[in-house]
């Protein structure tokens, strides 16, 4: 094979130690909250939001435990986020109030009865404002492909946008904002839409990026040249995918289950779940459930906020 033949070398990073080892049972939902140069992340099986103040350091973090699995966060537009949040909860969205750890339902999925196999699990808000927010089989239950993805505009209304799923992971956004990539973890395989800009209507769904490998891709987000940075659970690395799919890097870490990304600056906060004794290394599984970081020398793009109809706002 001739050098012009030849498949470029992959980027690579190394991670050996955590930023931070909270030892959550299903790291996940990392959030990036600029108002308080701080990072949101959640833990779904223990249901807590931790948030750690970035500026003191892995010492300075505060925990609200909640009585509903809590599987990703993000801020809402007009909203200070010491006061409230929105979060992906059992049944739907959900505005937390931070100050007190209580939560009121926005919107749930069903309009009629809630279905208790299902809960929430990852998601983004899109350009418009709007929630989209997968659904899954509840921790402890036999997986099935009986989930969806919902649409949530900011009124006490749903909409069912895929169905069956059965585990939704991801959504994001070129930077043009005229892509929407969403990763189906069990079909491991990134699919790729047109977004429009003035509607937010999606069509033409192609596959993106087929992953080849024992583990499934897990969360990602999207750094301002338009790379993804997929999250892969029980491979040990994150993946560095180019806006035409191809795979150029890696970031290779101590611990197998890894759940999500999030950009701080050109800093790369890294979510993981926990392992139990003899499903990993001893070093594996003592640092599992941990939060990590590196830098990969590019910014990632912002997130949008959430739209809240006054209509609906518990606090109206």
């Amino acid at each position: 094979m001739s050098s012009a033949q030849a498949k470029p070398e992959l980027q690579q990073w190394h991670v050996t130690e955590p930023y931070l080892h909270l030892h959550c049972g299903l790291g996940e939902g990392p959030y990036y909250e600029a108002a308080t140069h701080s990072l949101r992340f959640v833990d779904i099986k223990k249901k807590r939001v931790h948030t750690v103040d970035l500026a003191k350091g892995p010492s300075a973090v505060e925990t609200i435990q909640l009585d509903t699995p809590v599987t990703v966060t993000a801020d809402i537009d007009g909203v200070d986020p010491r006061d409230r949040i929105v979060i992906g909860a059992k049944y739907g969205i959900a505005a937390l109030d931070r100050r007190t750890g209580l939560y009121e339902y926005i919107a749930r999925f069903s309009a009629d009865a809630d279905n208790e196999r299902l809960r929430s699990n990852d998601g983004a808000v899109d350009p418009h404002g709007r929630f989209w927010l997968g659904t899954m089989t509840d921790i402890g239950l036999d997986l099935q492909p009986e989930g969806s993805v919902f649409l949530f505009d900011g009124t006490r209304t749903a909409r069912s946008m895929r169905h069956p799923v059965t585990i939704p992971n991801s959504v994001g956004w070129s930077p043009d904002g005229r892509i929407l990539y969403f990763t189906h973890s069990t079909e491991r395989t990134i699919f790729a839409f047109d977004y429009h800009p003035d509607t937010g209507d999606v069509s033409n769904e192609r596959v993106f990026y087929v992953h080849d490998g024992s583990g499934e891709p897990d969360g990602f987000r999207v750094d301002v040249d338009g790379n993804l940075w997929q999250a892969v659970y029980g491979e040990s690395r994150v993946l560095k995918i180019s806006p035409d799919g191809k795979l150029v890097g890696e970031i290779k870490l101590p611990t197998q289950c890894i759940t999500c990304t999030q950009f701080v600056g050109t800093e790369l906060f890294i979510t993981s779940a926990g392992m139990q004794e003899g499903e990993g290394t001893p070093e594996e599984v003592e640092l599992s459930g941990a939060l990590f970081r590196v830098d990969v020398g590019v910014k990632g793009l912002d997130p949008f906020l959430f739209k809240l109809s006054k209509v609906v706002d518990p606090a109206s």
